[in-house]
């Protein structure tokens, strides 16, 4: 039987206990103010942020996963993160994935049991063959989900670095983990409704780690993704943007230069910035490891 009373994320907030009867104005400005500490507890643990960053960019490097494991809320935080890294970063699908405590369903509807068994989180990540090269973040606002802890003691166990990111501090996915992240933002609005302020708290902590490890990778120039897939119009004229911005031309000439390159962000800026061609640039490029800055430098 699990003890509710000693999991944060399950406390009473005294701060909403009217919840129910005031206005809706009222309703929706104790949210808010609930939602206003979220940011402040996640600054609290930057100097964790930033080490996982760090670890996790080194794997990559060398061709590793990053690997998100959760249940519910949590578990669909991941998935959102994992998808949005292809066509922000042109990014392999492969390299940041996504696992859910039953599986596919599990996205659009929850399926009953699945978070309870840490063999299910085992063998998801066992057909994944992961190894020391990888990252395995367990996803947990509670930080005792035993699917996610299966899943992490066994990525330890094959020599995988792991991460725990939940909203309960000294939890069992906090302390198992190698790099364990636990803003602690305070109880829910709603009691136990860890969909609200942890599941805000997790998504900023995700965008943090995604968007630094992309950012040591490489993929971001300045502040620009410069890895974007034009995969449809809208981003057809980022791309456009982008290497106009980057490289202070007007969008016609950045467009010359993207269309000469298969529209490629990082080639055109080097191309342009460079007075070079397309193969020039590309070289630089590939002997820069694909950091804009260091091929324009060069």
């Amino acid at each position: 039987m699990v003890d509710l009373n000693r999991i944060a994320t399950e406390q009473r907030n005294p701060e909403t206990m009217d919840i129910d009867r005031v206005s809706t104005l009222e309703m929706v400005k104790e949210i808010n103010r609930e939602d206003q500490k979220v940011a402040l507890a996640v600054e609290k643990v930057l100097p964790e942020i930033a080490r996982a960053i760090d670890e996790t960019a080194a794997r990559l490097g060398r061709g590793g996963r990053l690997i998100y494991v959760g249940a519910g809320t949590s578990g669909r935080l991941g998935i959102v993160d994992a998808s949005e890294c292809p066509p922000t970063y042109s990014a392999s699908p492969e390299m940041v994935q996504g696992l859910i405590a039953g599986g596919y369903p599990a996205i659009f509807k929850a399926v009953e049991g699945a978070e309870d068994s840490r063999e299910l989180g085992e063998n998801d990540v066992r057909k994944l063959d992961v190894g020391v090269n990888d990252v395995v973040c367990g996803l947990a606002a509670s930080g005792r989900t035993p699917y996610v802890l299966g899943a992490m003691a066994y990525a330890k166990q094959a020599g995988a670095l792991t991460l725990g990111i939940t909203c309960s501090p000294r939890s069992p996915v906090d302390t198992q983990a190698d790099i364990g992240i636990a803003p602690c933002p305070g109880p829910e609005a709603i009691t136990g409704s860890t969909r609200m302020k942890s599941g805000t708290a997790q998504k900023m902590v995700l965008n943090m780690l995604s968007t630094g490890v992309m950012i040591r990778l490489g993929k971001v120039y300045s502040n620009l993704m410069v890895d974007v897939q034009p995969s449809n119009e809208k981003l057809i004229h980022r791309c456009i943007r982008i290497v106009s911005q980057a490289a202070q031309v007007e969008e016609e000439e950045a467009q010359r230069a993207l269309e000469a390159c298969d529209y490629h962000c990082k080639t055109a800026i080097v191309m342009i910035c460079r007075h070079c061609d397309r193969e020039e640039a590309d070289r630089v490029l590939e002997a820069s490891g694909g950091r804009v800055a260091m091929a324009i430098d060069g």
